[in-house]
């Protein structure tokens, strides 16, 4: 059976099916985004901003759970430091019921013995300052991809450049789609898990690019074609990549299962 994908010159059919393959989620993923689109977090579409401290020390996840019990809507709660926490709440459509909820949980933590909380500070952040954070990530993104295009065209060519942003685009588009597809909370977070993606599939880009540059300056290999040494180079550096993501993936997966709720999203993406 590997043998028929194997069939022809460096192995068309196998690298017909990954490209196909590719394509298709691609256009999935296009589809769910703008069909489902994404489900932006506090960061992006504004609310209620609490901090407060704990005259003793609270674990986070014990606090949320405990939050939780006293407040209806949605919440997001981060540690900010020793016994200094922050929590966002989601604008609600009546004014009414934000405002009960605040004080629901505010009255519970300040009068709970063990958690004796001191509240100080509450601010309402509005939606613009989420649009301009929005703004601002997808500029940083579209300036990344600008300086990875001149980067490799200057050290390479403007062929691999490109190749290098699509690939970049087609790893892009798979981790948006995904979070629209599970409507998982896109946040600052996740912002820059799609950045540190960037600069790790430009990484291997530089990888196979160099290795392909060496192997056109072997003369015996003039007389393969380039679909050939492409496929050599990719070849000559599976090893290193494997290790490399596989060591990045443990790490990932150590965030994603003891870092909690607020860095999910951001191992989701990295692991994806």
């Amino acid at each position: 059976m590997l043998n028929y994908f194997l069939k022809g010159e460096a192995g068309t059919r196998l690298r017909f099916m990954g490209m196909l393959l590719s394509a298709i989620l691609v256009l999935l993923s296009v589809f769910t985004l703008t069909q489902k689109g994404l489900n932006f977090g506090l960061d992006f579409t504004g609310g209620y901003l609490t901090e407060f401290t704990t005259s003793q020390s609270v674990e986070l996840k014990e606090l949320q759970s405990f939050i939780a019990k006293n407040h209806n809507g949605e919440f997001e709660l981060t540690a900010q430091g020793n016994s200094h926490f922050q929590l966002r709440e989601a604008p609600s459509a009546s004014t009414t019921s934000t405002t009960a909820n605040s004080l629901d949980w505010q009255s519970a933590v300040t009068q709970n013995d063990d958690i004796n909380a001191h509240l100080l500070s509450s601010a309402y952040i509005g939606s613009q300052v989420g649009d301009e954070l929005f703004d601002q990530g997808c500029l940083a993104m579209f300036a990344a991809m600008i300086a990875v295009m001149i980067y490799l065209a200057v050290r390479f060519e403007w062929r691999l450049a490109l190749g290098s942003v699509v690939a970049l685009v087609h790893d892009l588009i798979l981790v948006l789609g995904l979070f629209s597809l599970l409507q998982i909370e896109f946040n600052l977070t996740v912002l820059a898990s799609l950045l540190a993606i960037i600069g790790y599939s430009l990484n291997d880009s530089i990888i196979v690019g160099d290795r392909v540059r060496e192997l056109l300056r072997v003369k015996s290999n003039n007389v393969l074609s380039p679909a050939t040494i492409i496929n050599n180079a990719i070849k000559s550096t599976l090893t290193r990549t494997l290790i490399t993501s596989g060591t990045t993936l443990a790490t990932v997966a150590s965030v994603w299962l003891l870092a909690g709720a607020p860095l999910q999203g951001f191992a989701i993406a990295l692991f994806t």
